[in-house]
């Protein structure tokens, strides 16, 4: 089994204000990659309601690599991969959102229109609530919710025991 586990945090209600990423690369069903950095979103600017999600502040990013600096890292390990997130419509939303913010056009990449999904397959596996914290505390999996590498590994976990 091969993919990569991606998980976004965002700085503002804006899907382009992407503020950490976590990667987590699984190769024959073993992680053999882990990638986290914080990102400078556009401006710097954060909302409380996001901050108090994931207790990311501004002056933790003040100074800090933009996408477009970091992107060369998340291409690398994303491309031409089958990725994975627990709630791909939002992960997939910032990736492509963040990109058009910096002019990178996500079709000029083999990234994929649609993810794998954990919280669908776990919805349909009867799970409710299908939130990633309640499968992994379901499944025993350790979770530092909301910091986006404990998130990113927690759903490369929950893809292997599908």
């Amino acid at each position: 089994m091969n993919f990569v586990a991606i998980d976004f945090e965002t700085a503002t209600n804006h899907r382009y204000s992407a503020c950490a990423i976590g990667l987590v690369t699984v190769e024959n069903g073993i992680i053999t990659d882990k990638y986290y950095t914080l990102i400078q979103p556009p401006g710097n600017l954060y909302i409380w309601q996001t901050i108090n999600v994931h207790g990311i502040q501004p002056q933790e990013t003040a100074g800090k690599a933009t996408f477009l600096d970091v992107f060369p890292e998340i291409i690398k390990r994303l491309e031409g991969k089958t990725i994975v997130a627990h709630n791909e419509s939002f992960d997939r939303g910032v990736m492509k959102n963040t990109m058009a913010y910096y002019d990178l056009d996500y079709e000029d990449y083999n990234l994929g229109f649609r993810w794998e999904c954990t919280c669908k397959i776990y919805r349909a596996k009867g799970y409710k609530p299908a939130k990633l914290s309640s499968c992994c505390a379901r499944k025993g999996i350790e979770l530092n919710h909301h910091h986006a590498l404990s998130d990113a590994e927690a759903c490369a976990q929950l893809y292997l025991q599908k």
